[in-house]
């Protein structure tokens, strides 16, 4: 009895692979649970190799936290601090939350531009004609991602706590603060997944994140409270997702309500997944 193994070897960079088989897409269906994430931690160590071999793709998670986290502390710590009825002491604690919140947004924004990356040089290509989910290929790139937000996030408490930041309630409220913002995280990243699979080039996926990342970053309670804020602001501040998780965040390390905030934080995730994976895996199988 002959055993046939699938490899999941990409197409040497710039080729082109062949067309999906309908084969393959028919077969996707009977892929079981065990062999699909199999395929993920396959997809996932691939992803980590290029890592390895292009150290310099980390640079964003190893120098992204220290860069915020010195220039919003140092420039605006002393002023927002006394808004806070404090100092820059007090800033820290309540900037640090708020930049866990928004490390994935920024962190997302590499999915979308590696995805439309192995597009342009083929290698999606040659991965839509194996038997395997379609899902798997976008699953893993997440995985990989959470990782390198895992990092980031670790840099960012390191620089918190060696500026004077304190946790105010305890290590379970703290790691409940960094899985919450990796729920969130991973359902952003399905949007600029979408976004890489959607446009032409990874400039353009660069362009559209920022006009998406900056409003909601600077329109939200993660660098400032936004009691100052004029009404109408204050009135999108309320809806934007990043002012909930950025104020979960707040609650679980430093204390006070969090339950409202959290249901809606988890509520986004589960609302922006469920509207953009479909849609994401959709476009992955149809685009040419």
């Amino acid at each position: 009895m002959s055993t046939t193994t699938t490899t999941l070897t990409p197409a040497p960079a710039g080729s082109t692979g062949p067309a999906p088989s309908k084969a393959a897409v028919a077969g996707e269906g009977r892929i079981g649970l065990r062999a699909n994430l199999r395929h993920v931690g396959a997809l996932a160590r691939r992803n980590l190799l290029q890592i390895k071999k292009d150290p310099e793709s980390m640079f964003d998670v190893l120098l992204m936290p220290v860069i915020f986290t010195l220039l919003f502390v140092y420039v605006f710590g002393g002023s927002v601090g006394s808004s806070l009825g404090g100092d820059r002491h007090d800033y820290v604690n309540y900037l640090i939350p708020g930049l866990m919140a928004m490390m994935g947004m920024n962190i997302a924004m590499a999915v979308g531009t590696g995805v439309n990356d192995d597009f342009r040089k083929g290698v999606m290509d040659r991965f839509r004609t194996m038997p395997i989910a379609r899902s798997s290929v976008l699953i893993a790139k997440i995985v990989v991602e959470l990782g390198r937000m895992m990092v980031a996030t670790l840099i960012l408490l390191v620089m918190g706590f060696a500026l004077g930041m304190t946790l105010e309630t305890s290590v379970l409220g703290l790691l409940a603060a960094v899985a919450l913002s990796a729920v969130f995280g991973a359902a952003i990243m399905w949007i600029f997944i979408l976004l890489g699979l959607s446009m032409k080039t990874a400039q353009a996926v660069q362009g559209m994140g920022m006009l998406v990342l900056m409003p909601l970053q600077f329109g939200s309670s993660i660098f400032a409270p936004t009691q100052t804020m004029p009404g109408w602001l204050q009135a999108f501040t309320d809806y934007n997702p990043l002012s909930n998780l950025a104020d979960a965040v707040r609650g679980l390390m430093m204390g006070g309500p969090v339950a409202s905030s959290v249901w809606w934080t988890l509520a986004w995730a589960a609302g922006i997944t469920l509207v953009t994976a479909p849609l994401a895996v959709s476009k992955f199988r149809k685009k040419t």
